[in-house]
């Protein structure tokens, strides 16, 4: 009870933090918000903090107090067992696909809503700033130009604008170790599209805002002074200040994080014609994780800079000391992968060499929140199983009596080759009795995963902290002379105070903002690698795969739990229509889970299924007829 008093405190904070954010960027572009504000920064300008420090205060501090604040809130989640149908039934319906397109992909209706909202926000800046331009039209001393040229170059600064509040958010859905958006229930590999969207828009708006500048400029024949001219205030590095932080800092924590390198304790190898390998890492066994995890693996010996993201297949309520993933080894950096590995089987030795690796992650959802549904239907295609294959696992090692299972999963495969089915041997002897080989191998040190969300939580903290305290330092070194005249500026006539105003360049401001920036990360990133390295020398020795609770791919001991019946169909599509028709007259639930990986058009498919088995339904009614809620997983980027 007293960590759900938490939660709704903290989350009621970061609902107040983020509509005072958003209020500010809206009152933005208005006279009144102008009038004020420029009161406040001159005011502000004789401080500790600098000129910009208020405009830190406003625009770039408030969302890294949120990501704070949602890293404590993702600890709590973390801790808590599975919640009721009943508890989240307010939220389920914003998660199921209200559009589905080849072209857009798939939306839920909070999707369309927030585009919505955004390109809103983004009309009213333009339509606020233009508006007023035009009322205070002023022509520029160095330019000749004619009335529409005028209005012309404003559009074009103002298209500029517009790019800087796609760049504001532009980094924030691709954090991993930072990420606000898990608690939406968005992971990572499904919010990079976001980013997507945001980068377009912000390319899109910059083009307009370049093109048509120098456009202008050409018309003048001023285009050679003009791009040579240095700007000397207003640059805006305070609004974008937040993103970019909070990306160095996980970023830099992430390459923090996979520097120890470990070596594959097993590797098992599914032979010809499957082509597939699993490999068993060693892990610490205080480290958990949770089903459809993802790690991204490096191997320096096939290349120095390819990252793979790979889906988790085993529990981590299973195996304590281990952590498996399967490679399907089709080309490119996988085929090199699976040559490696049948050349030390080839070479008849029992053993082979360490194969060093590097492991960043791993990355998943912050709760068990797909066992709150009556049934599960997953549906995979291809390499798509993998995620499946944790869920199996985790459903059969769980306790029954804290987590509410759900009363009947039905998975359905769908391959183009039927030697692909191979990949379901962790999980079922009964559908391929497929031979394998395995490789013992000592791994040199085990993986202890990211950082906790309360660790990465006062990281943050302190990077602010630093940072704020550097640029206190400089300020007060290199413009102590201006604070010291800013108590007779009062008496001084307006010209002279502009020009005592602009007496220090932006530029010095801004590599005294860029000194701070870099001495925060640096700092932080030179204590993430202390606690590492002390976390390393407490390591637990390495177990073998004979040792710990790992169990062999053909053993009987989760299968019989988690796979009770089974059919194969060869030659033809499965129909899902008359799947989604019969699941429910099985089941008898009225809440049904559908989770769904695999190649984009059977995930489109089923989207639109979910969407016309659930059309007209409302929360009310749920609970009379069969209710189809979508979760779509990815394993590619």
């Amino acid at each position: 009870m007293a960590k759900a008093i938490q939660l709704v405190v903290l989350k009621v904070l970061m609902i107040i933090i983020f509509g005072g954010w958003t209020a500010v960027w809206i009152l933005k572009p208005t006279d009144l918000w102008t009038r004020k504000w420029k009161g406040a920064e001159d005011s502000s300008r004789h401080t500790e903090f600098g000129y910009y420090g208020l405009n830190f205060a406003v625009y770039t501090f408030p969302l890294i107090f949120l990501t704070m604040i949602g890293l404590v809130c993702l600890n709590l989640v973390s801790r808590e067992p599975p919640q009721s149908r009943r508890a989240r039934s307010a939220t389920i319906g914003f998660s199921n696909p209200v559009f589905v397109n080849s072209f857009l992909g798939i939306l839920s209706s909070m999707e369309i809503l927030a585009v919505f909202l955004f390109v809103l926000f983004l009309a009213w800046t333009f339509y606020a700033r233009i508006s007023n331009d035009f009322k205070k039209l002023v022509p520029v001393k160095s330019l000749n130009l004619d009335l529409w040229q005028l209005k012309y170059l404003r559009v074009a600064t103002r298209f500029g604008l517009l790019a800087e509040a796609c760049l504001v958010l532009l980094l924030l859905p691709i954090l991993r170790g930072l990420a606000l958006f898990q608690l939406l229930g968005i992971q990572f590999e499904a919010s990079v599209r976001y980013h997507i969207w945001l980068g377009t828009s912000m390319v899109l708006f910059a083009t307009i805002h370049g093109a048509s500048t120098l456009f202008i400029w050409g018309v003048s024949h001023h285009i050679q002074d003009e791009m040579w001219r240095w700007q000397k205030t207003d640059r805006h590095f305070y609004s974008v200040f937040a993103g970019i932080f909070l990306f160095c800092l996980d970023k830099l924590l992430r390459i923090v994080q996979s520097r120890p390198q470990t070596c594959v304790l097993s590797a098992r190898i599914f032979l010809f014609p499957c082509k597939a390998i699993e490999l068993t890492l060693p892990k610490d066994p205080r480290l958990k994780y949770t089903p459809t995890s993802v790690i991204y693996m490096k191997i320096p010996s096939i290349s120095r800079f390819q990252w793979h993201p790979f889906s988790i297949t085993s529990s981590s309520n299973l195996d304590d000391h281990t952590m498996s993933i399967v490679v399907k080894c089709n080309e490119g950096w996988t085929s090199s992968f699976y040559d490696a590995i049948q050349a030390e089987l080839d070479s008849d030795t029992g053993s082979m060499s360490c194969m060093p690796v590097s492991i960043e992650g791993p990355y998943g959802p912050a709760s068990l929140d797909f066992l709150r549904h009556d049934s599960l239907l997953m549906i995979a295609g291809g390499a798509g199983i993998t995620p499946f294959l944790s869920i199996l696992k985790e459903i059969a090692s769980v306790n029954s009596s804290r987590y509410r299972f759900p009363t009947r999963v039905q998975l359905i495969y769908v391959v183009k080759k039927s030697q692909d089915i191979c990949l379901l041997n962790s999980v079922s002897s009964l559908l391929l009795n497929q031979p394998s080989t395995q490789l013992s191998l000592k791994a040199k040190s085990i993986l202890h995963g990211p950082e906790s969300y309360i660790s990465m939580a006062a990281m943050a903290a302190l990077s602010s902290i630093k940072f704020i305290v550097s640029l206190i330092f400089f300020n007060h070194i290199f413009l102590s002379d201006e604070k010291k005249s800013g108590a007779n500026e009062k008496m001084v006539i307006p010209s002279e105070k502009k020009a005592a105003k602009e007496k220090t360049p932006s530029s010095v401001a801004d590599l005294l903002l860029l000194a701070s920036f870099i001495i925060a990360l640096a700092c932080n990133t030179f204590l993430a690698a202390i606690l590492r390295w002390r976390r390393l020398k407490k390591d637990i020795p390495p177990v073998s795969p004979k040792q710990g609770k790992a169990t062999d791919l053909h053993g009987s001991v989760e299968t019989k739990s988690a796979v009770e019946e089974h059919e194969v169909h060869f030659g033809e599509r499965p129909n899902f229509q008359d799947i989604f028709s019969n699941f429910p007259n099985e089941t008898g639930g009225s809440d049904i889970g559908v989770l769904v990986c695999g190649p984009g058009s059977m995930t489109e498919s089923v989207a639109s299924l979910c969407q016309l088995k659930s059309q007209g339904l409302n929360i009310r009614s749920r609970g009379k007829k069969t209710y189809f809620s979508f979760h779509p997983l990815n394993f590619t980027l």
